[in-house]
């Protein structure tokens, strides 16, 4: 058997690294330049008057490390859906092509179908992997082998299902951002808690910086987390509405298209 290229896993690796050097320049380039010219404001501010209030600054929320990675993922994911989207664009285009030539009227019998049979192998190799003639070429076989209508309907049901298994595993790495993402917003929390109970002692003498700054690390974290996470699962189930509509509108082409004209004589 012929092996095929991991373009899946060389794809996910690239955009990862991807992700992470766009996300990180930013960072570097924009976000923490401006949270510490931010933050050096704020000192001399509430030096000079301890009670004034200070607007929140986004890009204070997003200068620390969990932040970040948080980012680094949601962007990776992005890649990931698109990827994804564009292939079942790609699949929903191929339903208005005629991969077998039919005729409103026209009837096939079992003894007929290696003629459509080979207009399907006369196709690219890369056509003949696509959705829409594989379960074209399943049912046909199926026909050929049992003469059944039935046998050939649930043929193409069956490599609907297969495909729809398909899709949904695909989907495991987007799956694992959502979970990652929350993830490493908690890490963020348990770190700003950590700093925070490390200067209890100090704000206990009257001195609550340290405290605030950690508390802070523990809420922008979620903030972050939680805000990238409905976006990735806001997109998660717009791919999976997409794989579900692409799955039903090819078992209806297959109905449509092969399955109303054959007949058992």
């Amino acid at each position: 058997m012929k092996k095929t290229f991991p373009f899946g896993f060389f794809y996910a690796l690239i955009t990862l690294l991807l992700s992470f050097t766009i996300v990180h320049g930013v960072y570097t380039i924009v976000v923490r330049p401006s949270a510490e010219a931010t933050l050096k404001h704020q000192q001399e501010v509430w030096a000079k008057d301890p009670l004034a209030r200070m607007p929140r600054d986004v890009m204070v929320i997003l200068h620390e490390y969990e932040p970040e990675g948080c980012f680094v993922l949601a962007v990776w994911a992005g890649f990931i859906l698109g990827w994804r989207q564009w292939l079942v664009s790609r699949e929903h285009r191929a339903l208005g092509s005629s991969f077998i030539s039919l005729k409103e009227g026209e009837v096939v019998f079992p003894d007929d179908v290696r003629e459509f049979t080979r207009q399907l192998e006369r196709l690219p190799d890369t056509t003949q992997r696509r959705f829409l003639p594989r379960a074209l070429r399943v049912a046909l076989d199926r026909f050929a082998a049992t003469r059944s209508v039935q046998h050939a309907a649930d043929a193409a049901r069956e490599e609907c299902e297969f495909e729809a298994a398909h899709l949904d595993a695909e989907l495991s790495m987007i799956r694992f951002t959502v979970w990652a993402i929350p993830a490493v917003g908690f890490v963020g929390t348990v770190r700003g808690i950590g700093n925070a109970l490390q200067e209890a002692q100090r704000a206990a003498a009257g001195d609550v910086t340290g405290v605030t700054q950690g508390l802070g690390i523990t809420f922008n974290a979620t903030l972050v987390a939680l805000t990238l996470t409905i976006l990735v699962m806001y997109f998660l189930h717009q791919i999976q509405l997409s794989q579900d509509r692409l799955v039903l509108d090819t078992k209806r082409t297959v109905d449509e298209s092969l399955i109303r004209h054959l007949r058992e004589r």
